[in-house]
């Protein structure tokens, strides 16, 4: 992306994998990432929300990005950096 001019680009772009995933299914992977062991309670009075939350990332990936890290990883990668910083967090 570093060649590419900001008119090319736009000025909006949707950055993403081109998948979709629950928020159930996202609960569960954060879950199983920290070693949480407790269970996860869903209250099903309340709206389930916005049923497709996938961003369409045609024209990122029509200009030459695409996602190299899963979710699953990067959510790996995140907590592995906040467990290496945690001591760096304002009080």
């Amino acid at each position: 992306m570093e060649n590419k001019s900001a008119k090319e680009i736009g000025e909006f772009v949707n950055i993403g994998s081109g998948s979709d995933i629950s928020i159930l299914e996202l609960a569960e992977l954060i879950k199983n990432t920290v070693g949480y062991e407790g269970e996860l309670v869903l209250d099903k009075t309340k709206p389930d929300g916005t049923m497709l939350k996938l961003m369409d990332v045609s024209r990122m990936n029509a200009l030459g990005w695409k996602a190299q890290v899963s979710l699953e990883e990067g959510i790996k990668i995140a907590y592995q950096d906040f467990l290496n910083n945690k001591d760096l967090r304002l009080n």
